[in-house]
């Protein structure tokens, strides 16, 4: 078995108007700037499926632009967790899953579920949504990442439910969401959101050295000494781990790059 996970950066989407000039090289279509990203970064975090629905020649397509070995994390449709009741999303969340985005086959990352900054842990209703997670589709296997953006959720039972369920809770580097560092999937999931534009690697080399040394214990099983959890009291099996850093929303035109310095460190 090998001692580490693969640790994988990446940032929000392939379109972004300023990219065409900071990013992209001069005059190159719309239409490649996906094969051109998707070689520069190991992984995006598909924004896009949160607001929108795709169909399957989408993700063929995608999957098509993309070299082996790339990643696609797709954010789940947005009528998914903005509502109430989570235990009710189960026939939103088939509409979603079954859209074809199997097609993506090794190519398909985490499934992103993004809540809130309003909903607030509900144990009961949170475990009747993890209930209703698939493990697989069309025989790929499903990995479930749960970005929550409530503080009422840094609490141990949110915890052992993540972990009960095998889903990763998701690390958000942020001025305002809860930090919550707890692994408790067989894999990690973090979103770097403290990034500057006036920053050319949109962190400092500092920050940065420190990203990647968390990534390297993320990717050996360990967690970082220096991230706050939820329950210090209780420990995820130590075993390597898949990890992705995705550089996200606050200083959005040098993301990609902040991805590429992340990975000449690790």
């Amino acid at each position: 078995m090998s001692a580490a996970g693969k640790i994988r950066s990446g940032m929000g989407g392939w379109t972004f108007e300023p990219w065409d000039v900071s990013f992209y090289p001069e005059k190159l279509a719309k239409t490649k700037q996906l094969h051109f990203a998707s070689r520069q970064v190991p992984s995006i975090e598909v924004n896009g499926t949160y607001y929108s629905s795709f169909k399957e020649p989408t993700f063929l397509k995608w999957a098509g632009d993309a070299p082996d070995g790339f990643v696609f994390s797709l954010k789940g449709n947005r009528f998914v967790t903005n509502r109430r009741v989570l235990g009710e999303a189960g026939e939103s969340m088939m509409r979603f899953i079954e859209s074809g985005v199997a097609a993506l086959g090794e190519k398909l990352g985490p499934l992103l579920w993004q809540f809130a900054p309003t909903k607030k842990f509900d144990p009961a209703d949170f475990e009747a949504f993890l209930k209703l997670l698939p493990e697989k589709q069309d025989g790929v296997v499903l990995r479930h990442a749960l970005e929550v953006r409530n503080p009422s959720f840094v609490v141990p039972e949110f915890v052992a439910l993540a972990r009960k369920y095998k889903a990763a809770i998701v690390y958000a580097d942020h001025a305002t969401y809860p930090a919550i560092a707890d692994v408790t999937g067989d894999f990690v999931y973090a979103r770097l959101q403290t990034g500057k534009d006036d920053n050319p690697d949109c962190y400092t080399p500092e920050a940065l050295d420190q990203w990647a040394e968390r990534a390297k214990v993320w990717s050996g099983g360990g967690v970082p000494k220096d991230l706050p959890r939820a329950d210090p009291s209780t420990d995820a099996p130590v075993k390597p781990r898949d990890v992705f850093v995705y550089f996200i929303t606050e200083g959005k035109v040098r993301a990609p790059f902040g991805a590429m310095a992340l990975m000449r460190r690790v």
